[in-house]
């Protein structure tokens, strides 16, 4: 597991524990589920305009800000970043999953 998404988690987990004043992280999770989603929805939008805009910098800092939300919303549910990365390692073991799409013929 990736040490900075696990030691993120980690923090994640410790301000939701032990609440210290004029954390950010503290603040969603006393504004509640609703806050992080809408952030999470927030910067999910951003990551992507980001990536339509071609700049790489903007897409590295908003993909981390995207990254951090998500993490914020996995210890609001219990979610550990164990069982993510455990289903990321079944996912990888499939082979031959492509999806069949539906194939159009343009010219008729």
């Amino acid at each position: 597991m990736n040490d900075a998404l696990k030691a993120l988690y980690e923090t994640v987990v410790s301000r939701k524990e032990t609440r210290e004043e004029g954390s950010y992280t503290c603040y969603l999770f006393d504004k509640g589920l609703d806050k992080i989603l809408k952030k999470c929805g927030e910067e999910c939008a951003e990551t992507i305009i980001a990536a339509k805009n071609g700049s790489r910098e903007e897409l590295v800092c908003e993909t981390a800000d995207l990254l951090y939300h998500l993490m914020v919303l996995l210890v609001e549910q219990g979610v550990s970043l164990e069982e993510v990365e455990a289903e990321l390692v079944r996912r990888s073991a499939k082979t031959g999953n492509l999806k069949q799409f539906h194939q159009v013929d343009k010219n008729s």
